[in-house]
């Protein structure tokens, strides 16, 4: 009768925390992006965020969606690609704003400033997905440039997908270069810390919630049994998370002269 009990009792718990963890998958790899989305509208600066992490992930969940019509898996993961993308253009969308914004406050003050046609400081032509200018790849003027570029890209995967989709082998090829390029989502932000020898401008938050989710996440792949490449590429994720937090340790104690740049068209500024 107890045991009979206990197990009345065990079920709604059980359920409640596999709900509970679905809940954590789909919306928990947002979380880290909204302290770093409030900081720059807060400074008006987005110089501190790499834009290459929105390029990072919205490449592997696309891959990953299109991973999911060749080999079903648990829908929160499903799910949590979706809202993955949409957080992501939002980011782009701010950035890319906060960016021209700034661009166009430092003409108009070099305008003021000026005494003569000569000095008159022209700005620059704008940057145009259509123009296809690598130096200048996603690094664009308009928002829709973005979209634009995000666009073709699944037409053009979604096509081939759809071609091969019978081929075991593309389809698992497919599934590994989506956790593997989101495995490699800190990859931008190590190299620009590096690049600037200080994580100023960076948010800690953001990083720290990076971890504890990736971390989170790679035993839910395990746990639950999901194809290998989720979990091999989780367990790389958490060693860049950690690489990260060891460069905000190094900065912030050690500080360092950043390296200078040549300027050219192709600077790490974009990054």
């Amino acid at each position: 009768m107890e045991a009979g009990g206990l197990e009345w009792l065990l079920v709604p718990v059980q359920q409640l925390v596999s709900w509970g963890a679905s809940g954590a998958m789909v919306f928990g790899g947002v979380v880290p992006y909204i302290p770093q989305y409030r900081d720059i509208r807060r400074t008006q600066n987005a110089e501190g965020f790499s834009t290459y992490v929105c390029l990072v992930l919205l490449v592997a969940n696309i891959l990953r969606i299109l991973f999911w019509f060749g080999r079903h898996f648990e829908s929160p993961l499903l799910w949590q690609s979706i809202i993955m993308i949409i957080t992501m253009l939002l980011m782009l969308k701010l950035c890319t704003e906060v960016r021209v914004s700034n661009e166009l406050n430092i003409k108009r003050r070099s305008f003021a400033a000026a005494d003569s046609k000569d000095e008159e400081i022209k700005a620059p032509p704008k940057r145009s997905y259509l123009d296809f200018d690598l130096n200048y790849f996603w690094h664009w003027s308009k928002f829709t440039d973005y979209v634009q570029c995000v666009l073709t890209f699944t037409g053009v995967t979604g096509y081939i997908t759809y071609l091969w989709l019978d081929s075991s082998l593309f389809v698992e090829t497919l599934g590994f270069l989506a956790v593997f390029t989101e495995a490699m989502l800190g990859v931008p932000q190590l190299y620009r810390n590096y690049q600037n020898r200080s994580t100023e401008g960076m948010s800690v938050k953001m990083v720290l919630m990076w971890t504890s989710g990736d971390t989170f996440k790679t035993v839910y792949f395990i746990l639950n049994q999901a194809p290998f490449q989720f979990s091999i590429c989780g367990l790389l994720q958490v060693f860049v998370d950690i690489a990260i937090l060891l460069q905000v340790y190094l900065y912030s104690y050690y500080p360092q002269k950043p390296v200078p740049h040549t300027a050219h068209p192709a600077s790490t500024k974009a990054l």
